[in-house]
């Protein structure tokens, strides 16, 4: 528990130290959230190094993996399929709406990418369970949220086309995201 203390007593000190992103700085962040797939749940991690084009833009790539349990339909039965981990490769674009004096930022953004997404392990109640192969699928991402000193928090939704596996069955692969994370680097929006 003291660690836990310290920990967040070290991040609040840092947030006050220094305040966001100015124009030509690299800067690094850490989300971990929850990840909503149609019918089912998980959790994500992402890392996105991003370059400040501007003092309010920046673009990035965002390296994000979210395990989670999805819905299978086959011919309008949902079938539960158990936890698994899938990864996406994505380029990134964010707006701050900050004119530079307050460290809260508000921002939206995009990216497009590519989805290796998990094979599917299903457990049909009582009739079997098996393995699934799963290709991987280009998509993209929407992003609205808020930057208050060094966290961050984000409401993002992924954009992946469905994975039909023939004979009715198919895989909903876009899901809905909220993280909660922090950066290190890109200067201060305080001037």
């Amino acid at each position: 528990m003291k660690k836990i203390i310290f920990v967040i007593i070290a991040l609040v000190s840092m947030s006050q130290l220094s305040h966001a992103q100015e124009q030509g700085k690299f800067r690094v962040g850490m989300d971990l959230g929850y990840a909503m797939p149609d019918g089912g749940g998980g959790v994500l991690i992402a890392l996105e190094p991003k370059y400040n084009i501007a003092d309010n833009m920046n673009i990035g790539l965002r390296f994000e993996s979210a395990a989670m349990a999805k819905n299978i339909t086959e011919s309008g039965i949902s079938v539960e399929a158990e936890l698994a981990a899938s990864m996406s490769y994505s380029a990134t674009f964010d707006y701050y709406f900050n004119s530079g004096s307050s460290s809260f930022a508000p921002f939206l953004g995009a990216g497009a990418g590519y989805n290796s997404l998990a094979n599917a392990k299903l457990d049909i109640g009582g009739v079997g369970s098996g393995e699934v192969k799963v290709d991987g699928k280009f998509g993209g991402l929407v992003r609205a949220g808020f930057e208050a000193g060094k966290f961050r928090l984000a409401a993002t939704y992924n954009l992946i086309g469905k994975t039909d596996f023939g004979d009715g069955v198919e895989q909903k692969n876009s899901y809905f995201g909220i993280s909660l994370g922090f950066y290190v680097g890109g200067g201060k929006w305080k001037k």
